[in-house]
């Protein structure tokens, strides 16, 4: 067997060492970026988006109309100009803690398709609500026939970038029996969407 001296088996040691820890930083790298990683999440940068959407319930003659005139983001928190109006023949009872999804507030979504809003409605997978907490001027509690309200709801808190805002009102609950083609109790979430930039 050949002789090898000290110092070529220090350098070999190392040169061994060396590629082992590439290998492992290589695989590491590699791990690392697969698709199942978490990917973490940035808050939405400050915004205003005037949307202008007008979306009604029911037929001619027995709707309630819902609006949605701006959506702003600001560095604590969101708030948004909306409206409803009540174009049926019964009064409607607005009362935010009546279901456990129906406060006026919004929802993120990863998608502005109206599939999902459809599929995660029916498999009862909604996203939760950011609730309103400040209403200008407060809700009424009843909102009569050809009664309207309009005003500004927010709430503090960070709304994720990237993500798709869906305006959500309710809960409406009819007062008396309501026409055939309405349901008693309402929750309205916007078929529309707004996508949320960093």
């Amino acid at each position: 067997m050949a002789d090898v001296n000290r110092t070529t088996i220090i350098v070999l040691v190392a040169l061994g060492a060396t590629l082992a820890g590439f290998a492992l930083a290589s695989n590491a790298t590699r791990l690392g970026a697969s698709e199942d990683a978490p990917v973490a999440s940035v808050a939405a940068g400050p915004q205003k988006a005037d949307l202008e959407w007008r979306e009604t319930y029911g037929p001619p003659g027995e709707q309630v109309v819902f609006t949605v005139d701006s959506l702003e983001v600001t560095a604590t928190g969101w708030r948004a100009r909306i409206g409803i109006e009540n174009a049926s023949s019964i009064a409607w009872e607005l009362d935010p803690s009546a279901t456990p999804d129906g406060t006026f507030g919004l929802q993120l979504f990863e998608t502005g398709e109206p599939d999902e809003l459809e599929k995660r409605n029916k498999e009862g997978t909604l996203p939760a609500v950011r609730a309103a907490t400040l209403y200008e001027p407060e809700l009424p509690t009843i909102l009569e026939p050809d009664a309207s309200w309009d005003g500004v709801m927010s709430a503090r808190g960070a709304l994720v970038a990237d993500s798709w805002v869906r305006m959500v009102f309710g809960t409406l609950i009819a007062v008396g029996k309501p026409p055939d083609e309405l349901e008693e109790v309402l929750v309205w979430i916007t078929d529309n969407a707004y996508r949320l930039r960093p």
